[in-house]
């Protein structure tokens, strides 16, 4: 751990990262809002306009494995300021571009730029904060990704009007050219990052296979994909359709609702930072928690599928207060694996939240636009879409439970039997 005093890493460390996944998450949850403009003015349908959302998921994905590995190898501080400046050569790409294609290029390349701002964030904590500190820091960086997806609803929509999505882009890529500065030029580097440096290519890729083959990884990868995933996928375009479609709401009103749902997300950020280190040390583990957070999750997405249409904007709400929750997930995981292992357990299981991201998204749209060809109407096509996606989640809480029991009689049958006296 690093010889700081506690100030000063808030200052030098936590707050420099906060800033970093503030700009993630603007980027990320920003065609909510610019999505329905660019369809208007390029003609596109739900398909093509979930395809452009989601290739920022592509390559966050995509990038997830090596950004595993040159995080463990380079430290977070290196690896973050340099991607930061691809991702706003990516904003000025998407702020010029005169066609379909040009969008997508830039928003893949915001979405590489970006995809190590959370888990650059997650290494850090995990070389310089002690173990039982982690799930509350987890909440307290994933506060600021709220606060950056509600600048993306009614502080984006304005700004839009008064300078236009190009203009408004083009300001996003200046504000990540100094925040990138910031990050290289404060954070400090920790000391644990030399060892990592000396290992060669061979055993930084048997270190992701250790991870990959972890009885805990597959225990929630699932879970991940299909709820946290899930989540990304419909609070980046989806629930904007959603309210649309089925709640017929305009754009001011939807804008106003992204608001609620993006400050109950940030309430929900902040409730995890505030409760769970108290309720570890009272003996409430990290994997009781994420039990009940995973089973109030798809209940709630269950009762808005159930009540579409009849004013459950308090459910979406809800949903958003619950969700940063389950991103414990990553600290259970990581704790299970050497320190030396953090980076790529985290970017193992951040690849199985994005890869459900980018599928659930862009699939979404393919079946939207395939029940609509088929002659049902656009409220009953994101009923049934949005149906879907409960139940994949269901059964991937499910397994998370069942392997959990796995687990447990594995444990138990390694264990050395007791010494009879």
């Amino acid at each position: 751990m690093t010889s700081l005093p506690p100030r000063a890493l808030w200052l030098r460390l936590f707050l420099p990262f906060a800033a970093g996944y503030l700009l993630s998450y603007l980027f990320r949850t920003s065609n909510a809002v610019i999505g329905p403009v660019l369809a208007k003015d390029l003609s596109l349908p739900d398909h093509a306009l979930g395809l452009l959302t989601s290739t920022y998921f592509i390559t966050f994905a995509a990038a997830q494995i090596p950004l595993g590995i040159l995080l463990d190898r380079f430290g977070p501080r290196r690896v973050e300021s340099v991607l930061l400046l691809a991702a706003a050569a990516g904003a000025v790409v998407f702020a010029v571009a005169g066609d379909l294609a040009g969008l997508a290029w830039g928003r893949a390349l915001i979405g590489l730029g970006v995809s190590a701002c959370l888990m650059a964030a997650f290494k850090a904590f995990n070389q310089s904060f002690p173990p039982e500190r982690q799930a509350a820091l987890i909440g307290w960086i994933m506060s600021a990704g709220g606060l950056g997806a509600v600048v993306a609803a009614q502080p984006l929509e304005a700004a839009m009007g008064l300078a236009g999505w190009r203009d408004v882009m083009l300001g996003l890529a200046a504000v990540t050219v100094v925040v990138s500065a910031v990050i290289w030029l404060v954070v400090p580097d920790p000391h644990k990052g030399v060892a990592a440096h000396a290992a060669g290519l061979a055993e930084q890729l048997a270190g992701v296979r250790q991870v990959m083959t972890d009885r805990q990884f597959w225990r929630y990868a699932p879970m991940v994909t299909m709820s946290i995933g899930g989540f990304m996928a419909v609070q980046g375009l989806w629930v904007s359709r959603w309210m649309a479609e089925v709640e017929g709401f305009g754009r001011l009103q939807i804008a106003q609702q992204l608001t609620w749902l993006n400050a109950a997300m940030i309430a929900g950020c902040l409730f995890m930072g505030f409760m769970t280190t108290p309720l570890i040390r009272r003996g409430f583990g990290e994997a009781k928690i994420l039990n009940v957070i995973a089973i109030a999750f798809v209940v709630v997405f269950a009762a808005i599928n159930a009540l579409g249409g009849r004013g459950q904007g308090w459910l979406w709400a809800l949903l958003a207060f619950v969700y940063p929750t389950s991103n414990i997930s990553y600290t259970i995981l990581t704790r299970s694996l050497p320190l030396a292992l953090s980076g790529r357990a985290n970017t193992a299981l951040n690849l199985a939240a994005f890869v459900g991201a980018f599928g659930l998204q862009w699939g979404m749209g393919v079946l939207v636009d395939a029940l609509r060809a088929a002659g049902w109407d656009g409220g009953a096509a994101y009923r049934a879409t949005f149906g879907l996606l409960l139940a994949l989640q269901v059964a991937a809480v499910a397994w998370m439970f069942i392997a959990g029991r796995g687990s447990a009689a594995a444990a138990a049958q390694s264990a050395p039997a007791p010494t009879r006296s």
